[in-house]
């Protein structure tokens, strides 16, 4: 049957319909990307005003790390953050414990004000740069170590390798490395799944930070809603940074090394050590049965943090019912006054050994 001239006609009219709807689709990304754009670097210029770097750059040699020390006193009370916690991170803490010691906070590398970050990022390696940032600005030891979440495994592998250096510990909800034998296979497999997508998001995260997509997600993130909103600017600014994206994707491919560098590194003999243990759940996890969910949290707090208490002869733990995994924003006061407690525990001992152990 011949094409008549109607069809032609109606043809050519859903073809420029098809080719104006996807110019304007094209134009319209364009439009989109080029205000992402413009939004990520006006916010960056701002934030670089607003937020000007806490502390002091230290060479160690290979790179340059930020430490920020405030306080008097000894021994020194060094804080160590959790896995994706710039040192913005102890805002709420440092200054308290400031008032009773002198108090360190630190950027790790690629983290806040410190360079981008070397590979790879296990906790020894961590260990080692800290302490190489501790001597080369004159913070002497001994060293109340304090970590957070993965931090716990840095402060272990450091007492490991410089054990006379460290006189006590606090840690905050740390990592404990049989977590993975506790978890159903449910849980397992939506670890699994959750650092794939984990892994493969920093792959195009320079993409999402050069168009200010990283910067408005943070804002929008599970985590900003558990920190204060007085800290979530900051926190934004120097979480949307490709050197940072690069060292949280390092230390998460670097987790089970790390956790079996812990495994290997000994206990801290009689050496005062308290542990900080969320009582409060933080909710439900996407792909989990609930009931496996609170196993797991039931065995976190009776049996795997319980584990960390028997590192040291002179351990014991306290369960914060009130706070979730982030309990330095959650419950600051809790750590100040678990390091408080450190130093009376060493000071009791030094009068009552007569000698000095701080």
């Amino acid at each position: 049957m011949p094409v008549t001239t109607l069809e032609v006609k109606r043809e050519r009219s859903l073809k420029r319909a098809t080719t104006w709807i996807f110019g304007s689709f094209v134009l319209l990304i364009g439009a989109l990307l080029i205000a992402g754009a413009c939004y990520q670097a006006i916010g960056e210029h701002r934030d670089r005003d607003l937020f000007p770097q806490v502390g002091r750059s230290i060479n160690i040699g290979s790179l340059s790390l930020n430490l920020n020390c405030s306080g008097k006193g000894r021994p020194a009370v060094i804080l160590e953050s959790g896995l994706g916690i710039p040192s913005i991170g102890w805002a709420l803490v440092q200054p308290k414990v400031a008032q009773i010691a002198r108090v360190c906070s630190y950027d790790r590398a690629g983290y806040g004000w410190s360079d981008p970050v070397p590979f790879p990022r296990t906790s020894s390696e961590i260990a080692r740069e800290l302490h190489a940032l501790l001597m080369n600005a004159h913070v002497a030891p001994p060293y109340i170590l304090v970590g957070h979440s993965f931090g716990g495994f840095n402060v272990r592998l450091f007492n490991q390798l410089y054990p006379s250096e460290v006189a006590g510990v606090v840690f905050v909800d740390a990592s404990q490395e049989d977590a993975a034998s506790q978890m159903s296979d449910a849980m397992k497999a939506a670890n699994a799944k959750s650092l794939r997508q984990l892994l493969r998001m920093d792959s195009i995260v320079g993409f999402l930070i050069d168009f200010g997509i990283e910067r408005a997600a943070i804002r929008r993130s599970l985590l900003a809603q558990h920190i204060p909103s007085q800290l979530l600017p900051e926190l934004a600014y120097l979480e949307a940074q490709k050197k940072y994206v690069d060292a949280i994707s390092s230390e998460r491919e670097s987790f089970d090394q790390s956790a079996e560098e812990a495994r290997a590194a000994g206990d801290f003999g009689d050496k005062p050590l308290i542990v900080l243990t969320a009582g409060n759940a933080d909710g439900g996890i996407s792909g989990v049965p609930q009931r496996d969910a609170n196993t797991f949290f039931d065995a976190w707090v009776g049996q795997l943090q319980p584990r960390l208490v028997d590192l040291s002869t002179n351990g014991s733990q306290l369960v914060l019912l009130n706070s979730d995994h982030l309990i330095p924003f959650e419950q600051p006061q809790a750590i100040v006054d678990a390091v408080k407690e450190v130093i009376e525990d060493l000071r009791e001992h030094r009068n009552a050994n007569g000698r000095h152990r701080i």
